[in-house]
């Protein structure tokens, strides 16, 4: 199974991907990122989002289609407004079999401005991408959690509960 935490910058992807792995046994978190910003430092071809590399994509669904063979649970806390590129990864997972649950951490924009400021090393990019995400995430499918008045303990247990349903 795959736990997919999507949302915008600063809503508590990871530290919700944190506790949720310290809470569910045999997990992992995968951080799509990471090859991300392995792509980004070296294509010749610059995009502005590293999400756009086609390789981007199908880097990851490669990688995690070996990781589902090994772990029983992946944790993937990763920003995605773009329901193609999800596709291209989680969907075409979940047609090869494997189970992918979608989670939306949702906020306003005044609470993402607010968190991103309590975390002290977010970029003017995170800042740029606020009203996008809270756009995006209007329209996208998934399980929707909006965690302007919640918990991390909160969010993390409707997850588990959600995900054990």
């Amino acid at each position: 199974m795959i736990i997919w935490i999507n949302g915008g910058f600063g809503v508590g992807k990871t530290t919700v991907s944190n506790k949720l792995k310290e809470k569910i046994n045999e997990s992992i978190i995968y951080d799509p990122e990471e090859i991300g910003t392995y792509l980004f430092n070296t294509q010749q071809e610059k995009k502005d989002d590293f999400q756009d590399y086609v390789l981007w994509r199908t880097l990851n669904y490669e990688k995690l289609k070996e990781l589902s063979l090994k772990f029983k649970i992946i944790i993937i806390p990763m920003t995605i407004t773009n329901m193609q590129y999800y596709d291209e990864i989680a969907g075409r997972l979940e047609r090869d079999g494997t189970v992918i649950k979608h989670f939306i951490l949702i906020a306003s924009k005044e609470t993402l401005i607010k968190r991103l400021d309590e975390r002290g090393d977010s970029t003017e990019w995170a800042y740029n991408q606020v009203d996008r995400c809270v756009n995006a995430f209007k329209d996208i499918q998934g399980e929707k959690i909006n965690t302007d008045n919640m918990s991390i303990d909160d969010v993390v247990n409707n997850i588990i509960k959600l995900v054990n349903t």
